[in-house]
C-alpha cells in the first residue's frame, strides 16, 4: 500500500495544477471557459517499486451546465521523467516529500502497466484516502482473452475525446501480441457502449472487430448528487500498420479504380455484425415513441438547415413527406448497432479483411441516446453517405476523374453485400434507407455550412437526390 501522509500541505495542490492545465488538452470540452473543478472521485494504483504515486482524480467542471465530469490519471514523481517533457503538468511542493514532478498518467509506464495488469488481471484498485469526494475502487475485468505484462508503452496522437495508449506486451518471458488500452476522459453514469459491444462481439467469436481484452469500472459522486458508476478504459487488440477505409477508397475514387467487390464485402461484414449483435445483445420491439423520435429528428435537422442554408427551404415539403413515410412502414426490431457507421471507422487489415471499430456512437449525443437500441438501417445510411463523401472529395480536389459513378457502383455493392446475409430488403426497409440517408444529409448540411463551407455541396447533392420524387433507394 502506498504511503499517505495524512496531513501534508502541498502547492499548488492538485486541483489547482490541474485547473491551469486542463483547457490546453483537445479532449477538454469547456473551451473558452476556465474550468471550475470539484472533486467527486479517484483512486490510486501502486507502484510495485515504491517510487512513484499514481492517483486518478475524477473532476466535476462546473463551469459549464451539466457539469461534465473528467478522468484526469496523475503520476507524482521525484525527479524529472525522461522524455515525457509534453506530459509534465507542473511542480508542487509536498511538506514532507519536496518537490514533486506531476505527469499525465498515460504518458507514464509506471501508471500504464498497473492500469493494464489491474485490467488483465481482474484485480482492484488502492483506495484514494482522500478527505472529499468519493473513494470507490476501480475494478478490473477481463476477457481472457490476453495475459502479460507491459514492456513499452506509446501515446496516440491526434484523439479528441480519449487517450489511447498502445502497449507492447511480454508474457512467460517472451514477446506477446501489443494491445491498446484506451482511457476515457470524460466519463458518464451508465456503461460505455464501446466496450459492451465489442466485449459482446468478441464473446460471439466474432473477429470483425477488435478482440476485447478486458475494462476498468468504477464510481464517483455524481455532480448532482447519488453515485454514477461507469467505464474508465478499455483494453482490446492492436492492429499495426493498416490504414482504414477512408484512406484506400479515396485512393480508389481518385484512380478511378473499380472498388465494388471491396464495397461488396463490407457490406457483408456490416450484416455479420448487426447480425452477432442481434443474437449477443437481443432486439426490441419498435414503439410509436420512435417513431416519432425519427420524424421529429429529421425536422429539427432540416430546420436547422434552412436557417444555415435558406436556398434549401424549396426542399422542405418534400423532408416533410419523407419524414412522414417512416411512421406507415414496417419496422424490423431494433437493436444495438454501431451507431456512427463510416469508412473511417473501418480498418482494412490484410488476410483478414474489414474490422470495424470505435462503437461509441455519436460523441455529441448523450450516453443514454447512445447506448439505446436501434434501427440497423441507420448504419447503413452512415455507410451510404461515406461512399458520397469519398466522390465528393475527389470532385473538390479538382481530380480529372468523376466519380459520381463510382460511388454509384460501390454503393449498390455494398446494399447487394449486406443483403445477401440479411435477406433481401422490401420497399419498407428501403424507404428506412432513404429516410435515414436524408436524416444524415440534413446534418452533414448544418455540419459543413458551420465548419467547412466549400464542403457543402456534398451533403446539399444527397438532399436534393434523397428529396426528389423520383428517387430509387
Amino acid at each position: 500500500m502506498a504511503v499517505v501522509h495524512k496531513g501534508a500541505t502541498i502547492a499548488p495542490t492538485k486541483v489547482e495544477m490541474v485547473t491551469g492545465w486542463m483547457p490546453r488538452q483537445r479532449w477538454y470540452h469547456g473551451k473558452g471557459h476556465v474550468p471550475q473543478l470539484r472533486r467527486v472521485g479517484g483512486f490510486r494504483f501502486e507502484d510495485p517499486e515504491g517510487e512513484v504515486g499514481v492517483e486518478t482524480l475524477l473532476l466535476a467542471d462546473e463551469a459549464v451546465a451539466p457539469a461534465v465530469v473528467y478522468q484526469v490519471p496523475l503520476t507524482y514523481r521525484s525527479a524529472p521523467l525522461e522524455g515525457a517533457e509534453h506530459a509534465l503538468l507542473g511542480t508542487m511542493e509536498h511538506s514532507v516529500l519536496g518537490t514533486r514532478w506531476v505527469y499525465d498518467g498515460p504518458h507514464d509506464p509506471v501508471y500504464v502497466s498497473e492500469l493494464v495488469r489491474t485490467v488483465l488481471e481482474s484485480d482492484v484498485s488502492d483506495d484514494a484516502q482522500a478527505s472529499v469526494g468519493s473513494n470507490a475502487r476501480a475494478t478490473g475485468s477481463a476477457t481472457g482473452q490476453a495475459a502479460g505484462s507491459v514492456t513499452s508503452s506509446s501515446v496516440l496522437t491526434g484523439e479528441q475525446s480519449n487517450t489511447s495508449v498502445i502497449c507492447r506486451m511480454s508474457a512467460d518471458g517472451g514477446p506477446a501480441e501489443p494491445l491498446i488500452v484506451k482511457v476515457f476522459r470524460t466519463v458518464q453514469d451508465g456503461d460505455n457502449p464501446d466496450v459492451v459491444v465489442q466485449s459482446a462481439l468478441t464473446a460471439e467469436g466474432s473477429d470483425r472487430v477488435p478482440l476485447a481484452y478486458g475494462n476498468l469500472h468504477g464510481a464517483w459522486d455524481g455532480p448532482s448528487g447519488g453515485v454514477e458508476h461507469g467505464h474508465l478504459a478499455f483494453a482490446q487488440e492492436f492492429i499495426p500498420g493498416v490504414e482504414d477505409a477512408w484512406r484506400v477508397a479515396l485512393v480508389a475514387a481518385a484512380a478511378g479504380t473499380d472498388f465494388t467487390a471491396r464495397a461488396r464485402d463490407l457490406g457483408v461484414v456490416t450484416a455479420q455484425i448487426h447480425a452477432a449483435l442481434a443474437h449477443a445483445l437481443g432486439t426490441t420491439e419498435v414503439t410509436p415513441e420512435a417513431r416519432e423520435a425519427l420524424v421529429t429528428s429529421m425536422r429539427q435537422r432540416c430546420a436547422a438547415a434552412v436557417a444555415l442554408v435558406p436556398d434549401l427551404a424549396s426542399h422542405v415539403d418534400a423532408v416533410e413527406r419523407v419524414a412522414a413515410s417512416v411512421r406507415d412502414v414496417e419496422w424490423p426490431a431494433l437493436q444495438r448497432i454501431h451507431g456512427d457507421y463510416h469508412l473511417g471507422q473501418v480498418l482494412d487489415v490484410p488476410e483478414r479483411g474489414w474490422v470495424a471499430l470505435d462503437f461509441e456512437g455519436e460523441p455529441l449525443r448523450p450516453l443514454s441516446e447512445r447506448v439505446a437500441p436501434d434501427l440497423t438501417q441507420r448504419d447503413v445510411a452512415g455507410m451510404l453517405r461515406s461512399f458520397d463523401y469519398a466522390a465528393g472529395s475527389v470532385a473538390l480536389a479538382d481530380a480529372p476523374v468523376d466519380a459520381t459513378a463510382w460511388a454509384r457502383g460501390c454503393r449498390a455493392a455494398f446494399l447487394e453485400g449486406y443483403a445477401s446475409v440479411a435477406g433481401e430488403p422490401g420497399p419498407d426497409a428501403a424507404a428506412l434507407v432513404r429516410a435515414l440517408e436524408l436524416d444524415k444529409a440534413l446534418y452533414e448540411v448544418v455540419y459543413e455550412a458551420r465548419n467547412r463551407p466549400t464542403w457543402l455541396p456534398i451533403p446539399l447533392g444527397a438532399v436534393e437526390r434523397l428529396t426528389s420524387e423520383e428517387v430509387t433507394p
